[in-house]
């Protein structure tokens, strides 16, 4: 299974805080502006599981990786994941506004009676993303603007009040048309290759000597991506022609290179970012993949 971020790794990873009451509230909710949380300086949003549910309301342009699916949003869009679908995104221009809201299931069925997984916005096979217009944009944009203002406030049924705006933003969804934009892959395993590939991407550069690469197995992608790892073999190898592993250390062996070239660091600790444990090993890797031993690559 994908490793999922717990709340206190989001709270952690964003802002290097921890709310008081968090370990606590079993029915933990927050509310925030997008633009306090991403952009320059800000931690990127990793694929990943998360351990809460979250509705968004984002304008700009940017791809969200959902699952095995790359959607692509061009302007306001109202979206919802539940912690049994891995997805990130990114943003392709520069500014991007909105808000977001993250809850603990115990939040909301604690106060109302229901399965969050049962309505259609939250179903692991529906897709996430339903457009707005400029109307919409502002009818939505208000429920988040009412739902900061109560957790602002000392009014003692201020969670109440949240728990009902976020049940109006989800009633307000299902009576919407969600996207099918989706990007052009020819087929199911064009997509995964793409989301795989893009997440192997995302692992470099590797930026200091502690910082480790991570997924280095077929087998690791398949968890996180949360499909068999044979299926994503032969889609890798059907799309690409090459195998997951060779896709893997090719890209592996690039950035040893580069590192090799470009870096003062020793052999053993290029090999222990690359996320091998004893530089014998990487030796042997990298020589099979060019020929050459490090050492020698460096002189050359």
């Amino acid at each position: 299974m994908a490793k999922t971020e717990t709340l206190e790794e989001f709270y952690q990873h964003k802002f290097d805080w921890l709310p008081d009451n968090l370990r606590q509230d079993i029915g933990h909710v927050n509310v925030f502006r997008l633009e306090d949380c991403v952009g320059l300086g800000k931690v990127p949003v990793q694929y990943s599981r998360r351990d809460f549910f979250k509705i968004s309301l984002i304008r700009g342009q940017y791809v969200y990786h959902y699952a095995d699916k790359s959607i692509e949003i061009n302007g306001s869009t109202l979206m919802f994941f539940n912690p049994q679908v891995p997805y990130t995104w990114e943003s392709v221009a520069e500014e991007t506004t909105g808000f977001f809201c993250i809850f603990r299931e115990a939040f909301f069925t604690e106060r109302i009676r229901g399965n969050l997984n049962e309505l259609p916005v939250f179903a692991t096979s529906n897709h996430p993303a339903y457009p707005l217009n400029a109307q919409q944009d502002n009818e939505v944009s208000e429920l988040f603007e009412k739902m900061l203002a109560d957790l602002d406030s000392e009014y003692p049924f201020r969670y109440d009040s949240v728990c009902n705006r976020v049940s109006e933003l989800i009633h307000y969804a299902l009576k919407l048309q969600p996207a099918e934009t989706l990007h052009d892959h020819p087929d199911a395993k064009s997509r995964i290759t793409a989301v795989f590939s893009e997440l192997l991407e995302r692992q470099f550069p590797i930026e200091s000597p502690t910082q480790r690469f991570k997924l280095r197995s077929a087998g690791d992608f398949a968890r996180h991506l949360s499909v068999h790892v044979n299926y994503l073999n032969r889609a890798i190898r059907d799309t690409t022609g090459r195998t997951t592993t060779d896709q893997i250390a090719r890209r592996l062996a690039a950035e040893a290179q580069a590192l090799l070239k470009h870096t003062d660091w020793n052999i053993a600790e290029i090999g222990y970012g690359l996320g091998f444990d004893e530089p014998a090993h990487f030796n042997y890797f990298f020589k099979k993949q060019t020929g050459l031993t490090p050492s020698a690559y460096r002189k050359v």
